[in-house]
C-alpha cells in the first residue's frame, strides 16, 4: 500500500466514482468520511473494495464503551484497512473498540484501530477556550497518544508536527496517520496544523491524508503523483 490516502470528500458515490474514473486513480488508498458513508452506507465500501482500493473508514466513533464495541463489530465485517475512534472517549472505550474488532474478525482481516488525538482544526486558544483543556495542543496530543498506545490502539491520527515525538514516547511501530497535508502554495482552509508530504515523511509519519489539494486541483492525477513523488524523493520537480 502506498502511504497517501485520497480523501473522498464527496456527497455521493456517483460523484466519487466519477472523480476516480476521470482522473485514472483506480486502486489508490482512499479515506471515506462521514459525509460519504452516511449517505451511501456499506455499499460504498463494497464498491471501493471491488476496485481494490485500500480503505481508511474515518467515522471517529465516540460513545459509551459498549456501544463503540458493538459498532466496531459491525464495521469489522466490512474488512477495511483502518477505522478510528476519538481518544477523548477514554481508555476503556478504546479497549472495547479493539475488542469489537478482534472478536468479529476471526479468520478475516482485522482493521487497524486509530485514535484521533486533537483535531487539526484546533489551536491552543480553541483548545483552552472550547474544551477547557490546559496546556498546548502538543501537550494534549502527546497525552492522548500515550493513552491510546496503552489501551491497545494501533496508532493515532495527529498532525505532522507531533508525529516524531509520539513515536519517541510510544513505539516506532505505533502508526501516525496525518491529515492537514497540502501541496506547496495551496491554501490551508480550515486546518490549523498543516504540512507538505516531504515534511511529513521527515517527521516519521506513516500515512498521510490529502483531500482538496488533489480533488480541487486542475489536474488531480498529476497532483496525486506529485504528492507521491514528493513523499518518496523530497521534491516535485
Amino acid at each position: 500500500m502506498n502511504p497517501i490516502f485520497l480523501a473522498l470528500d464527496f456527497p455521493t458515490w456517483c460523484e466519487a466514482k466519477q472523480f476516480i474514473d476521470q482522473n485514472e486513480l483506480e486502486g489508490v488508498p482512499v479515506k471515506v468520511g462521514m459525509e460519504l458513508f452516511y449517505r451511501e452506507g456499506p455499499k460504498v465500501i463494497e464498491q471501493l473494495k471491488l476496485r481494490e482500493h485500500p480503505i481508511f473508514l474515518d467515522l471517529k466513533l465516540h460513545d459509551i464503551p459498549t456501544t463503540v464495541m458493538r459498532a466496531m463489530r459491525n464495521l469489522s465485517a466490512l474488512e477495511v484497512d483502518y477505522v478510528n475512534v476519538h481518544a477523548l472517549g477514554g481508555s476503556d472505550m478504546i479497549k472495547r473498540a479493539k475488542e469489537g474488532l478482534q472478536t468479529s474478525s476471526q479468520g478475516t482481516k482485522e482493521p487497524k484501530l486509530l485514535a484521533v488525538t486533537i483535531l487539526t482544526s484546533f489551536d491552543d486558544q480553541m483548545l483552552q477556550r472550547d474544551l477547557t483543556l490546559e496546556g498546548t495542543v502538543e501537550d494534549q496530543v502527546i497525552h492522548f497518544a500515550k493513552l491510546a498506545y496503552g489501551s491497545g490502539a494501533d496508532g493515532v491520527v495527529c498532525s505532522v508536527h507531533e508525529s516524531e515525538k509520539i513515536k519517541r514516547v510510544t513505539s516506532q511501530s505505533f502508526e501516525t496517520v496525518t491529515p492537514g497535508i497540502r501541496l506547496t502554495d495551496d491554501q490551508s482552509d480550515d486546518q490549523k496544523r498543516i504540512a507538505t508530504p516531504s515534511f511529513a515523511k521527515s517527521q516519521k509519519v506513516d500515512k498521510i491524508v490529502i483531500g482538496r489539494s488533489i480533488t480541487k486541483a486542475e489536474n488531480p492525477k498529476l497532483a496525486y503523483n506529485l504528492a507521491l513523488k514528493e513523499w518518496k524523493y523530497g521534491f516535485t520537480n
